[in-house]
């Protein structure tokens, strides 16, 4: 018995190309806090990158990610606590941006 074709992929492909449905992104919308890891990650990526010259992006990752583990604690925490306040900023201004658009409205209905 021959195999049926599957259809699946050009149906998705046809949904996407009539809009899809997914709403555009609000560039105004504020950007969410980062992680313990990647304020070490960020912090770190320059030195691995020194110490290992011509190491490819993946490779980076590897081995931010395997130093991350190797951490403790208290080694851990200074990147924890940027992450704390990265968080708190991110909802602050979620809080500010969400409360915003119904008063732009309230004043172009007066």
């Amino acid at each position: 018995m021959p195999k049926e074709k599957a259809t699946t992929r050009k149906a998705a492909k046809g949904a996407k190309a009539d809009g899809g449905g997914k709403k555009k992104k609000d560039p105004n919308m504020p950007k969410r806090g980062l992680s313990a890891y990647m304020f070490f990650a960020n912090d770190q990526r320059d030195k691995v990158r020194e110490d290992n010259p011509g190491i490819k992006f993946g490779e980076v990752g590897k081995k931010l990610g395997e130093q991350w583990k190797s951490l403790n604690d208290k080694q851990k925490a200074p990147y924890e606590a940027k992450a704390a306040a990265d968080k708190k900023r991110y909802e602050e201004e979620k809080a500010a941006y969400t409360a915003s658009p119904v008063e732009d409205e309230e004043e172009e209905e007066e």
